[in-house]
């Protein structure tokens, strides 16, 4: 983990060059997933003169083109909609991006279903608190900056990272299959797994659902630590997004609202 938390600075400029800085956290988390991933399944083997650091860049490099291959490719639906009465094409600020179906169609007036995107718009609006909601459309919606982040830099992708995530969690409620939630055990189980990263479910399943506390709690985050390849302070401080992720997917499998339209 020492070894990929030195490739950081280069993730971020990486990330920089397409407007993308704000998700540094999540790409950093897949690369140490594919770190800890290829070391358990024996794809790295020590070669003489190329330390394990430099095997750490190469597997970096990968996650990180993979990850703007993605970007690029896919079709992607803007969140926040600014609504107008005129004839004239609506205006479209980026606040937090959802993949689409490659197959659809990519016409500019097909690209946003507005109706979907204010509902949609409304219900990330409501579950997160406004000091997030401000800095994340503070993020997104001014023009972009380059060179080393500051601290409010920092604030601003932690509150972009929470409105995406948040959007990705509803938008996972929504099209949860209705017939999968027949009782109160198995909307919860239905929640956890709405959650849009590995961590956070197996945190939101093993920790949040059950309620976990005391040594109970710090047995399953050393037993998650092991299973995940990160540190238990890692689990730990997910721990709170996780809970606040899984009672928005829980609001909405209970509403009963199966689809927008």
């Amino acid at each position: 983990m020492t070894a990929v938390d030195g490739v950081h600075r280069y993730v971020i400029s990486r990330l920089a060059r397409i407007g993308r800085s704000c998700d540094v956290d999540d790409v950093m988390q897949d690369i140490r997933f594919a770190v800890w991933d290829g070391v358990a399944k024996g794809r790295y083997h020590r070669i003489p003169g190329v330390s394990f650091g430099a095997w750490v860049q190469g597997v970096c490099g990968n996650v990180c083109a993979a990850y703007i291959r993605r970007e690029f490719s896919h079709q992607t639906l803007p969140l926040l909609v600014e609504a107008t009465t005129s004839d004239v094409e609506p205006v479209t600020d980026t606040l937090a991006v959802l993949c689409l179906d490659r197959d659809l169609d990519r016409s500019p007036e097909k690209l946003v279903d507005q109706a979907w995107a204010q509902t949609m718009l409304g219900m990330v609006h409501r579950s997160v608190n406004e000091e997030t909601w401000r800095l994340a459309t503070a993020s997104l919606t001014a023009p972009r900056r380059y060179g080393p982040p500051s601290p409010q830099d920092r604030r601003r992708w932690h509150a972009v990272t929470v409105v995406r995530q948040t959007a990705k969690t509803i938008n996972a409620a929504l099209n949860c299959e209705p017939g999968s939630v027949s009782d109160v055990d198995s909307l919860c189980r239905c929640a956890a797994n709405c959650l849009p990263t590995t961590i956070l479910r197996r945190v939101a399943d093993t920790i949040v659902r059950p309620g976990l506390r005391g040594p109970e709690r710090a047995a399953q985050l050393g037993a998650l630590a092991v299973e995940l390849g990160v540190t238990e302070r890692y689990v730990a401080v997910n721990i709170g997004f996780a809970r606040q992720l899984y009672r928005t997917a829980w609001r909405v499998l209970q509403s009963g609202a199966g689809s927008l339209v």
